[in-house]
């Protein structure tokens, strides 16, 4: 708890100061000396770099939203509409052929430790998502990134992305994740050791003097270290790529603050002040930010509270202010219940499915059946006919949403209307509207499988409506001869491809965020990945070559009918080979305190942290 201490005191440092941006506009800093906010989200902080496999989840993007979106080019508004920042920096497209786009930072824009944000750190983020480049990288995703094959060109805060073929959705790409010297700090720990020196000195005193003498340090060591990640990348030294891969693969993955300050670098309005696994994670306002929109609280702690119930009561006797999670119709009823409290209904971007596992030798892996797929597609054709998703719509989401439907289709939303009545006609998911549980067996007697067929599942522990959802799904699947086995735990480790290569579970219930309203990009998640360490979101070893080839030529295809059309084949195959079901369109519950203002409700991730900036004390919110 000493770090959390010296953090706060370099948070009040933040407080009413007044300093030049480097565009010459005067920077007025809005933060409340004092004031700290309360919120919830239903998982805990787990990794800091949400851009890798191991760190791709909501609750940890999240965090990372709100300690570096000031140093993105962009965001999504609630409407939602894409809004350039143009306090960081510009980028626009030079070229249509090849498509050429380059990024500028105009912002004198700097990382937690005082190290300017640069050119070292865009292209170390090209090289860590495009898939490209040596070294084991682990993304999330390498969409659009993927397309940049040839090593980008770069000047002084500024970098050039040539695009290979044309990609749909360029303007989203955003080339930056964690700091480059921070990255080759965790990588060579010994050449850091006077920096990391000066930070356990400041932590021990406190002094302002102290923190100078850090960011001095940081800075020298980062002139060298900016330098050899750029030769790394640029030479195709094999060496330090890998050394610099593994550290961004793993040494932001932590659920307790890290001795070492190079692994919670930030690059916006706040910093990561401390976390505890499974409890909270507290933001403290940035001292050396002085570019966008200044913050009103000095401090944002984030609960981790998986129980609805327990959250709103919170709410209700003031020690939480504002909390979304996956609510049931008792939850709505508390909320509306709680006089101080403002209630936002809508639908979400996000949406439940289950996937099933193709490769780790259980019930749905040909390799089970002696590599036999047609046998292995049978099973899984049954164990999906036997989840009752009308049931788990009438009875868990209905009475937050009387409008709500069945969700029919992986890649589309029914709020498109144009695209979601073709897609939902043509995938065969009319195959599994309805629980079948005599073709559920009549399918499994074809397959030659008989006795009981044991389904490891796998759902968020805590979670309570997955909890429900699980329970549904167990009790439908038994009548046809599966039983399933709780294997619930709550840190997604499955996701993990450094710790789990290959999923070890069945079958997992989880929900898909959206971040954007991209047309491509869904190949992160339904295409073949031949290096499970780049496997992306595709945590199931599902694989369609036609299916992939459909949505990486959707990445570059600009007409919408074609579009179309190549949606309708990926989703077609994703069905026919019973990877996955979808169950509903999250309905979206938020509710704030009176105690603070500036709370707008969001479909897309990351919610309402979107706007985390306005947020204000109440009668005391900035003119």
């Amino acid at each position: 708890m000493k770090i959390a201490r010296l953090a706060a005191g370099v948070g009040v440092l933040a407080v009413g100061a007044l300093v030049l941006s480097g565009c010459g506009n005067p920077y007025q800093s809005d933060v409340q000396e004092g004031t700290e906010i309360f919120v919830a989200y239903n998982e805990g902080f787990m990794a800091f770099n949400s851009s890798s496999s191991a760190g791709n989840n909501t609750a940890n993007s999240n965090v990372k939203y709100i300690t570096d979106s000031a140093s993105s080019w962009g965001y999504y508004d609630n409407t939602p509409e894409w809004v350039r920042n143009t306090d960081f920096g510009t980028y626009d497209k030079t070229s249509d052929d090849p498509l050429t786009v380059n990024y500028k930072i105009t912002a004198d824009a700097v990382w937690s430790d005082g190290v300017p944000i640069d050119e070292a750190d865009m292209l170390m983020a090209w090289a860590a998502l495009s898939g490209n480049v040596e070294g084991g990288w682990a993304p999330a995703a390498t969409t659009g990134y993927a397309l940049i094959t040839e090593t980008p060109e770069t000047g002084d805060k500024e970098i050039t992305l040539k695009y290979d073929e044309p990609y749909v959705d360029w303007e989203l790409i955003q080339p930056l994740t964690v700091s480059a010297h921070g990255t080759y700090a965790l990588a060579y720990p010994d050449e850091y050791a006077d920096v990391q020196a000066a930070w356990d000195t400041y932590k021990s005193s406190e002094s302002d003097d102290d923190f100078t003498k850090y960011t001095d340090a940081a800075k020298t060591f980062a002139e060298g270290a900016k330098e050899k990640v750029i030769a790394a990348i640029t030479d195709g030294d094999t060496e330090v790529l890998t050394a610099l891969a593994t550290a961004w693969n793993d040494d932001y993955v932590y659920t307790e603050m890290p001795e070492s300050p190079a692994a919670f670098l930030t690059a916006g309005q706040y910093n990561l002040l401390d976390t505890k696994e499974d409890e909270y994670t507290t933001l403290v306002a940035n001292p050396l930010f002085t570019w966008g929109e200044s913050p009103q609280y000095e401090k944002i702690t984030i609960r981790a509270i998986a129980d609805s119930t327990t959250a709103l009561q919170a709410l209700q006797s003031g020690e939480l202010d504002i909390w979304t999670g996956q609510p049931t119709s008792d939850i709505l009823e508390l909320a509306n219940g709680i006089e101080t409290a403002e209630v936002q209904t809508g639908v979400q971007a996000s949406h439940e499915h289950v996937d099933l596992t193709f490769n780790n030798g259980g019930p749905f892996d040909p390799a089970t059946y002696g590599g036999d797929e047609e046998k292995a597609l049978k099973v899984r054709q049954a164990f999906l006919k036997t989840i009752p998703r009308q049931e788990i719509v009438d009875k868990i989401i209905k009475p937050l949403n009387p409008d709500a439907t069945v969700r029919n289709t992986h890649l589309v939303s029914a709020s498109d209307t144009v695209r979601y009545p073709i897609l939902s006609e043509a995938n065969g998911s009319a195959d599994y509207a309805e629980v079948d549980i005599e073709g559920a067996k009549a399918l499994l007697a074809e397959a030659g499988v008989t006795g009981e067929v044991e389904v490891g599942f796998w759902y968020p522990e805590g979670n309570v409506r997955r909890g429900q959802e699980y329970e549904l799904i167990a009790a439908s699947a038994a009548k046809a001869g599966f039983k399933l086995v709780d294997e619930s735990e709550p840190n997604w480790v499955f996701t993990d491809p450094s710790q789990e290569p290959i999923n070890p579970h069945d079958a997992t219930i989880f929900a898909w965020s959206q971040t954007s309203l991209a047309v491509g990009g869904s190949d992160q998640i339904y295409a073949c990945y031949d290096d499970p360490m780049a496997k992306g979101g595709n945590y199931n070893g599902f694989c369609n070559e036609e299916t992939s080839e459909a949505l990486r030529t959707l990445n570059t295809t600009s007409d919408a009918d074609a579009q179309t059309e190549l949606l309708k084949t990926a989703e077609t195959g994703i069905w026919a080979d019973a990877a996955s079901i979808p169950l509903y369109q999250f309905p979206g519950l938020l509710v704030s305190s009176d105690r603070v203002t500036g709370v707008k409700i969001m479909p897309l991730s990351p919610d309402y942290f979107w706007n985390f900036w306005e947020w204000a004390p109440a009668g005391a919110a900035s003119e």
